[in-house]
């Protein structure tokens, strides 16, 4: 980060004129470091923290108006096509991407990693059968800091590296096992002859009756596909509480464990799940003419269409729109929902009050027609999200371990009572 130039702003208070410099990014807006603000007295005023840079960070770049989103500076789109989760794992946690001597030890790191103590398969046991398969990931991710807390040490590099890998690794086991729990099958182990995407389907859909079980490679390929491109979002809702939890120097895996909670909600990560309950009800190709009519109407809500950041096309959705025909043309799929969605995807493409808006269809859009494709429950796919995005979130918590940083203390504009006593 560096001074821009010639350039500050200058604030009118009471009288008196305060300078705050303005620092400009490798890309992106100017920021105006409004810290001396405090020193008058007064505080700024951001609800949501929409115009708010919170810290600084080399990891991922979004340009929401011109459909843009860099890992590194690498366009989304090459690294879903071009490289493998893992391979943007470890760029997105060191900064370039491996060769294939890196690439091979970084993979046998995170496969080596990918069994669980066995005493956490008991937490399972602690949960209602019909538990959401999220709060389940909450409790399990949580408890990896009672078996990872007494030989911690945050500030040594090795530990936070050595933490970094376990939590890519462990998680899909985790994430598997809690869909097992639900529907009352014994867990199946990762195996280390497949790679990332092969060992999750295994262990989600194998069963120790059926020993020959086989992934799809079109289906561990379209799955690989959907962890990359959830990769990281730059300070979103979850990762921001990440950064906020770990600034206090708190467990990481505690920390993960916020993320994921911040994630479960509805206008996060439960995006995707939104859309098939959306699909649900409309019931049927023959409605969706009149849902989207009542779209327009804005007596409906159309869930998987536009973004919050991006005003143009989500870049990702490109890519998962291919993957998206591609999982549907192997498996040749007759489901009247799928039709349904394929249905309003392309009213959405074709009238012009929906291109007019940018109402584009978006990753969660196409995800969740995958993740349904795939055989995955509607209630595991904010977990597949979580999955994803544990390296962004682990990455953002390496970056502002590796620097001086401050514990995170929003403060507010109080509108409550002032000062009373009580009085009998």
């Amino acid at each position: 980060m560096s001074a821009a130039t010639g350039k500050k702003a200058v604030l009118q208070l009471d009288g008196k004129e305060i300078e705050l410099p303005i620092y400009s990014g490798t890309l992106g807006p100017d920021v105006i470091d409004v810290k001396d603000v405090l020193a008058s007295g007064h505080f700024t005023f951001d609800p949501g923290f929409m115009a708010t840079a919170a810290c600084e960070s080399k990891i991922t770049f979004i340009d929401g108006d011109k459909g843009v989103l860099l890992h590194r500076g690498y366009p989304i789109d090459q690294l879903a096509t071009q490289a493998d989760y893992l391979e943007t794992c470890y760029l997105l946690l060191n900064g370039e991407l491996p060769n294939a001597e890196q690439k091979a030890e970084f993979d046998a790191k995170v496969r080596n990693h990918t069994m669980v103590h066995d005493q956490v398969s008991r937490f399972f046991n602690g949960f209602r059968r019909d538990a959401h398969p999220m709060a389940i990931m909450v409790g399990v991710v949580g408890a990896l800091s009672a078996f990872y807390h007494n030989g911690l040490d945050i500030e040594d590099i090795n530990h936070r590296e050595i933490t970094a890998i376990r939590l890519i690794a462990k998680i899909p086991t985790l994430a598997a096992w809690s869909y097992k729990y639900t529907i009352g099958q014994p867990f199946i182990y990762p195996r280390n002859d497949l790679n990332y995407a092969e060992n999750f389907l295994h262990m989600m859909f194998a069963t120790p009756a059926d020993r020959d079980y086989k992934v799809n490679p079109i289906l561990s390929k379209a799955m690989d596909r959907i962890f990359t491109l959830h990769a990281d979002h730059e300070q979103n809702a979850s990762t921001s509480t990440v950064r906020l939890a770990g600034s206090t120097g708190a467990n990481p895996y505690a920390c993960i464990s916020s993320g994921i909670s911040a994630l479960w909600g509805p206008s996060h990560g439960g995006a995707n799940e939104a859309v098939l309950k959306m699909l649900a009800e409309i019931g049927s190709v023959e409605n969706v003419a009149e849902f989207m009519e009542k779209v327009k109407r804005k007596e409906a809500k159309l869930m998987g269409f536009g973004h919050r950041v991006y005003k143009n096309f989500d870049p990702r959705a490109k890519v998962m729109k291919e993957t998206c025909d591609e999982v549907l043309g192997a498996l040749g799929i007759n489901d009247p929902q799928l039709a349904l969605a394929m249905e309003l995807e392309r009213i959405a493409l074709s009238d012009p009050y929906f291109i007019e808006r940018k109402l584009y269809p978006n990753v969660d859009f196409y995800s969740g027609i995958i993740l349904k494709a795939i055989g995955i429950p509607v209630d595991m796919f904010t977990v597949i999200f979580a999955l994803g995005r544990t390296v962004g979130w682990i990455s953002h918590w390496l970056e502002m371990h590796a620097s001086p940083y401050k514990i995170g203390r929003p403060r507010q504009l109080y509108t409550g009572e002032k000062q009373r006593d009580i009085k009998r």
